[in-house]
């Protein structure tokens, strides 16, 4: 490695801005602007490395967090600020500056008593739930609360089904069929062309239970890529943890972008709310507008609103059922 790149390494000009020591002065209070920073979309993290793309063509940028950024996380989505050496040449190494702020952010927490939230990806616009209709079997409760967690984080959600050679995809779309959500079955060897236009345009982040094949669609969908593959446990019926780490991947001739994520277990829901819920279905929050106060719109609870929605025939009693689903997977 040259001189010239060990110093774009470590000569960072945030040194001077740091607590000062005792019987020490700051070295200077004029702090620097910036002007020339690159923008740039954080595409994945790996021990404490940001690849960042400053632009479609542009090479990929390797750097780390400035000190002024603090405790201030940087995940796959974010939009930041570049400064150094944003060549993308080997060896050499950026300076994240500066997180713009997001658009979106999709939350999970390790579990419901977990009080900690965990930014998973920012500034997405769609969170494809992916599930396979057989080994593993569809666990619906699984489905509902990543569903729950596209609403409370205001994307728009789309299910798609795996291994449909498998089972018959039916009966799980008629469940979902009230809440208006749109779903894909999808097969080996099939035609993806229904997949890729839901795709076109967005940002989609992919989640999903491990081993429904979420690797398996990404390879299918970018030739070339060659996420890695796990199987099913036969004994367990669980799969594989073969994603390690979230990475965004541009989709070719799509004009969009999936992130793919690494499979999950548990999808805690600590940070939802029944309102934040509520507001993501139009017709709902308007009648819920009725109901007592403290009201939190489920079964149990007297004179809600919905139920006097329903009674009147203003409300389908199966929107109202779909809807208290998604309410006890985090109640």
């Amino acid at each position: 490695m040259s001189r010239q790149q060990r110093d774009a390494i470590t000569d960072d000009p945030h040194e001077g801005f740091g607590r000062p020591g005792r019987r020490s002065r700051p070295r200077t209070k004029d702090r620097p602007s910036y002007h020339d920073a690159v923008e740039a979309t954080v595409i994945t993290v790996d021990r404490g490395r940001y690849r960042c793309l400053p632009a479609e063509d542009a090479p990929i940028v390797s750097a780390t967090k400035a000190r002024t950024l603090g405790r201030t996380g940087v995940i796959v989505g974010d939009r930041v600020r570049l400064v150094g050496d944003t060549s993308g040449a080997e060896g050499t190494l950026a300076r994240i500056v500066e997180v713009t702020e997001r658009d979106t952010v999709l939350r999970r927490t390790a579990d419901d008593d977990d009080p900690f939230e965990r930014p998973i990806v920012a500034n997405a616009d769609q969170l494809v739930i992916v599930a396979a209709l057989a080994d593993p079997p569809p666990r619906v409760g699984m489905i509902d609360r990543i569903l729950v967690a596209a609403y409370d984080a205001g994307l728009e959600p789309l299910l798609v089904l795996t291994k449909a050679d498998l089972a018959d995809p039916d009966g799980l779309m008629a469940t979902y069929r009230p809440l208006g959500l749109r779903v894909v079955a999808v097969e080996p060897g099939a035609d993806l062309a229904p997949l890729r236009e839901a795709l076109a345009g967005h940002r989609s982040v992919l989640v999903g239970h491990s081993g429904v094949g979420k690797s398996t669609l990404v390879n299918a969908l970018i030739p070339g890529v060659d996420r890695q593959v796990g199987e099913v446990n036969e004994v367990t019926g669980r799969g594989r943890h073969t994603s390690t780490s979230a990475i965004a991947l541009q989709l070719p001739d799509a004009g969009g972008w999936v992130i793919d994520t690494p499979g999950v277990r548990s999808f805690g829901l600590s940070h939802v709310t029944p309102d934040s819920i509520v507001s993501a279905f139009s017709d709902l929050s308007e009648i819920v507008q009725d109901c007592p106060r403290g009201c939190h719109h489920g079964s149990s609870e007297p004179e809600c609103a919905l139920d006097v929605a329903v009674a009147e025939g203003r409300l389908a009693p199966e929107r109202l059922e779909s809807f208290r689903r998604m309410e006890k997977a985090f109640g």
